[in-house]
């Protein structure tokens, strides 16, 4: 069974030693070192890791993250690449479910911030693994937007999301969606139909988990 969350974190890990330590990232205010020092929060700072979602606990999320930023870069990497066994994100129980998503919207943080980019040819595996979340992601990241949208992945299937109010709609492919859903729009390759001004404040809203 191919592993997607581990093949996302190990170009991950390439493409950040290829860039260095200062090169920027989507993420507004990381650089590099920023972002590998999140994932390793993330994974084997438990005790800052809840800072990511709960604002109490964010100002030792960041203090631990900068840290973790200062250190040697190469060093860095590496924890990147090969996480802890012991990690609750991060185990073979569980990294497909709870890293791919999040290693390929980092991966792809990175890329799409480099001069010249162009979208990756996903393996048709990783489009319906990242699939299988989009309509969950879609339902928490738009549950207070006021409109109706139909979300469409063609060859994948679709879903509804949205506090209700005027139709519309978003298609694209999982990867893009992901991207999209995640807070991504500005970089994200999709088409959204539906009344101007609903899709001009979509495409801006403050979207993510």
């Amino acid at each position: 069974m191919p592993r997607y969350a581990d093949s996302e974190r190990q170009s991950l890990a390439d493409l950040l030693l290829a860039v260095g330590p200062d090169a920027p990232t989507i993420n507004e205010g990381w650089m590099t070192r920023d972002l590998a020092a999140h994932l390793i929060l993330r994974e084997r700072r438990p005790d800052a890791a809840a800072g990511v979602v709960l604002k109490p606990l964010r100002g030792y999320a960041d203090r631990v993250q900068s840290a973790l930023a200062a250190k040697p870069f190469p060093e860095l990497v590496t924890q990147v690449r090969n996480p802890p066994w012991w990690s609750p994100v991060s185990n073979r129980l569980v990294e497909e479910l709870t890293n791919t998503m999040e290693f390929f919207v980092h991966h792809e943080d990175v890329r799409r911030a480099q001069p010249g980019w162009q979208p990756r040819e996903l393996p048709h595996g990783l489009q319906a693994a990242l699939w299988k979340r989009v309509p969950g992601l879609a339902r928490l990241s738009l549950r207070r937007f006021p409109a109706r949208l139909l979300i469409q992945a063609p060859g994948h299937g679709e879903g509804r999301a949205g506090a209700g109010g005027e139709d519309l709609r978003l298609v694209a492919p999982p990867g893009e969606l992901t991207l999209f859903l995640f807070g991504r729009q500005r970089v994200a390759r999709v088409q959204l139909d539906g009344p101007a001004e609903l899709t001009g404040r979509l495409r801006n809203a403050h979207l993510g988990v």
